[in-house]
């Protein structure tokens, strides 16, 4: 496709702060009570890409070519993540983030074409490291048909081997106060119109990392705040607004296995952790 190994290495810093009214938004999102605690999964609404508006692509991303690679795929989706957690963040905190383009592979899937871009990002309070992170974004081809439109479904999963359960239907402003948080313009989020007829999805998809952060506010609530040492996390399947989805998990020793599952018992995420 093409040679990306000038693009290997490249690296941005961004600067933000830890301040109340992020830590209330951000607790009010997921239904959490605001604490003293910073939540784990907060790091993901700091230092954020902040495009013109001009600058944006047609999918609501910014324009390809700036930090990440120029990648001849249009659609463009978070496929995974591992996380350190090294140090628990303050309100109030300074935060600079380092992201380095660590990887690009490209690849064939059952879906066409698709090329990874693995990303390490330090997330930093002064000189100390307190979240380590390598994300993966995945590029692919165009959509070759629309999706059904009907999501409706009665079936309920079997959890019976899960120990953490919670049940939850991603509402449109659930979803709309994510993005928001997190400054994400991507319209499958948002955009149903768009989400169904150019990237071929039944509905508006769920984020990845407010998935995951589910995941970790489910943990939260089991074991207490900033428990988990280490956490990641992998999109199986995507989930769609107002859709039940089940937020799954079951701790052995110091381990916990996670899952987002569906109503028809598949996986929209599986996760693991350390505490």
């Amino acid at each position: 496709m093409s040679d990306w190994a000038d693009w290997i290495g490249k690296s941005e810093t961004r600067h933000d702060v830890i301040t109340p009214g992020l830590l209330h938004r951000f607790c009010a999102t997921i239904n959490r009570p605001v604490t003293e605690d910073i939540p784990q999964g907060l790091h993901w609404c700091l230092c954020l890409p902040d495009a013109p508006t001009a600058e944006l692509g047609v999918d609501g991303h910014p324009a390809k070519g700036g930090f990440l690679p120029p990648i001849p795929l249009p659609r463009r989706m978070w496929a995974s993540s591992s996380v350190s957690f090294d140090h628990p963040l303050q309100l109030g905190d300074v935060i600079s983030r380092d992201s380095t383009i660590a990887s690009i592979e490209e690849k064939s899937g059952k879906s066409g074409e698709l090329v990874f871009v693995a990303i390490d990002h330090e997330t930093c309070v002064g000189d100390r490291v307190a979240i380590r992170e390598r994300q993966n974004i995945v590029y692919r081809e165009p959509a070759k048909t629309a999706a059904p439109a009907d999501l409706a479904s009665n079936e309920t999963p079997d959890l019976e081997s899960w120990d953490w359960q919670q049940k939850i239907i991603p509402s449109e402003p659930l979803l709309f106060r994510y993005s928001a948080l997190t400054f994400n313009s991507h319209r499958i989020h948002y955009d149903r119109p768009y989400a169904v007829q150019e990237e071929g999805y039944p509905g508006l998809v769920v984020q990845g990392p407010l998935m995951a952060t589910l995941l970790l506010n489910l943990a939260a609530k089991q074991l207490g705040a900033n428990k988990l040492t280490s956490f990641s996390f992998r999109g199986q399947a995507p989930a769609f607004a107002n859709t039940a989805i089940y937020l799954v998990g079951k701790k052995q020793d110091e381990n916990i296995t996670f899952a987002v599952i569906g109503n028809d018992g598949k996986e929209s995420m599986s996760a693991q952790a350390t505490i």
